[in-house]
Parts: C-alpha cells; structure tokens; sequence
C-alpha cells in the first residue's frame, strides 16, 4: 500500500476510535416529556383490512400532525404535512419519540415482488422524506427510487416498495450504534412485520433492502433462524446489506438459509474505516462485502454512504434488481 494512503487509513482509523471514545463517554437521555399522544388503534394486518388500515393511520397522523402546530414543532410538522398527501399509504406510525411510519409505495396486496426497505441511524419522522438535499438517503425517498427504477425497467414491474422506519433507530453519535441491541428490539418488530405481510400477500417474494445500521436489524433477524414467522421468513428470497458495518453474523451462510445475500459499498463511503470487530458484545463483526464473509458482493459504484439510492446510480440499478428478485442482472464489483 502506497505511503500516503496508508497514513490517511490510520488518520482515519485514529479519528474514528477518538470520536467511539467521545460517544461512550457523553451519551445521555434528556428526560423531556413527550406531547405526542400514542396512535388510533389500528386493524390487524390482512388483505381484507388494508384500506381500514390506511385510513386509521392517516388520522393518527392528522391527530399528531395538530399537536406539532400546537407545540412549535415546526420540523415535525412540515415532515407530517407531506405524510399527508392524497397518493401516499401508511401501515403504521407512531409519533411518539424519535417517531415511527412504515409506507407502501405500490400495490402491496397484488405485487409479485415485495422489497422493504430497512433504514439505518438518525433515522427519524422529520428524516424520512429528505436528509440534507438527498430524499434518495431516506426510507421514503429511497422508497420512491427505487420503485421508480423498477417502473424504468417495466412498465408494470409487479413490485412494491415498503418504508420500513419499523424500529427506533439509534443517534449515529451515540453508544447505541456500537452494540446490536436496537438491532435486536428492530429484528422483533421486523419479523412480526413480516408475518403481517404473509397474511396479505402470501404468494410474493420479498427482498430485503438493509442500509447501514439496518442491516444489523436485518442480520439478527435472519439469525433467529425459523421461530416466530418462520413461514414468513420462508418468503425472503434476498437479503441485500449496503453501507454496512456489520451484522453480527460471522458469516452470510448464517444469514441466508435458501436466500441469497449480497453485500456493497460505495467507492466514497466512510463506513470501509469502521473497525469490523466484535468483542465482548461491542462492535458489529466482520465487513459484509470482505471475501471471508462470503456474500455475493454487487458493484456499488462511487458513491458515498448516503448515495446508494441515488437516481442514475450503478448502486441504485443493482438493488432494484434484487428487490425484483432477478440476480442475473446484477453486476458484481
């Protein structure tokens, strides 16, 4: 390795252990009272049950989207406004917190294929459309992309796309994104999502799209191996991780069972100098795109940690064909 990138890998790999210890050593809850009020009960997922589903989430919405007015909350607010607009579905949401909502783009009781999309930290309500002038980096943006690449395909691509901001995904700069135990409370949430979706789409495929820390959820959902949903999980087919500091997992085989695993990452993306360890319970494991992982590893292009779903992009035309289930077209790095 040339002298001057192997010095700027160890400025890289130094700053990276001083900001770790900087997170272990501040971290700390606020306290603050929550104005939000928890949502309408909502009907159990089923095909017969969607459009009442829908219907309850949206006022569950509205109610929250009064209540940021009434507080000032001007961000929360603008983000619900958008939650709002005729064409757009939610099967779940929950404002309370950090806020979680769960989106379909497509039609979900009909669809061949169904890819959720499984974002990662600073995830959040007022982050789920757009993120510093990149909707693409969020689970609704990205979403949208990627059900729009799969519409430049096919006109009919028999595929829908699910927002799945199903968990309470941790701060970046925090002790959380060290350890795998947001991952494990998500890894609950997304199985029994799972098991909601079998019931009202049995006969789809599903892929799983996992950036960042969301491919830690993804991983220990795969890792619990048949149990609860296991007919569910039966459908997965695909389990894509981009962006990933691990999974846990020491291995893709143990993720897999019959599905394939891929793994990517950009060209720019700050994630290649995070430490890929695991000790004692901190750290996330080994690098999903090394050899020694084994995943079937897709050319992400150039881009950087928030570009995979970028329009145009080499990432974003490879993780669309594996939401729809077609590994032949994807092209390996």
């Amino acid at each position: 390795m040339p002298p001057k990138k192997r010095a700027r890998r160890l400025r890289r790999a130094l700053a990276c252990a001083a900001t770790i210890t900087g997170v272990l050593l501040t971290t700390a809850g606020t306290g603050h009272a929550d104005p939000y009020a928890p949502p309408f009960p909502a009907p159990s997922m089923a095909r017969s049950t969607l459009d009442a589903r829908y219907a309850t989430e949206r006022r569950s919405i509205e109610q929250a989207l009064k209540t940021a007015h009434e507080v000032g909350d001007g961000a929360r607010a603008r983000a619900l406004g958008a939650f709002l607009r005729p064409d757009r579905r939610f099967l779940h949401f929950d404002p309370r917190g950090r806020g979680r909502a769960v989106e379909v783009v497509g039609d979900l009781a009909h669809a061949d294929r169904i890819a959720l999309l499984v974002p990662g930290a600073d995830t959040t309500l007022t982050a789920f459309d757009d993120r510093a002038g990149k909707p693409w980096s969020t689970p609704g943006g990205g979403a949208r992309a990627v059900y729009a690449q799969a519409q430049a395909v096919s006109p009919r691509p028999g595929l829908a796309v699910v927002a799945w901001l199903g968990y309470a995904a941790p701060k970046t700069f925090s002790s959380e994104v060290l350890t795998d135990e947001r991952a494990g409370q998500g890894a609950v949430e997304l199985r029994r999502f799972l098991t909601g979706l079998h019931r009202v789409n049995p006969a789809a495929g599903i892929g799983l799209l996992c950036h960042s820390y969301g491919s830690v959820v993804c991983g220990r959902a795969a890792l619990e191996g048949p149990g609860p949903g296991r007919a569910a999980w039966r459908k997965v087919t695909d389990i894509a991780l981009f962006g990933s500091p691990g999974t846990t997992a020491w291995s893709a085989s143990r993720l897999g069972g019959t599905a394939r695993v891929w793994a990517g990452r950009g060209a720019t993306d700050w994630m290649e100098d995070v430490p890929h360890v695991r000790i004692f319970g901190l750290g996330l494991g080994p690098d999903p795109v090394s050899r020694r992982f084994g995943a079937r590893v897709f050319d992400a292009g150039g881009g950087g940690h928030s570009d995979y779903l970028a329009p145009g992009s080499t990432s974003l035309r490879n993780l669309t064909d594996i939401a729809l289930g077609v590994p032949s077209d994807v092209t390996g790095d």
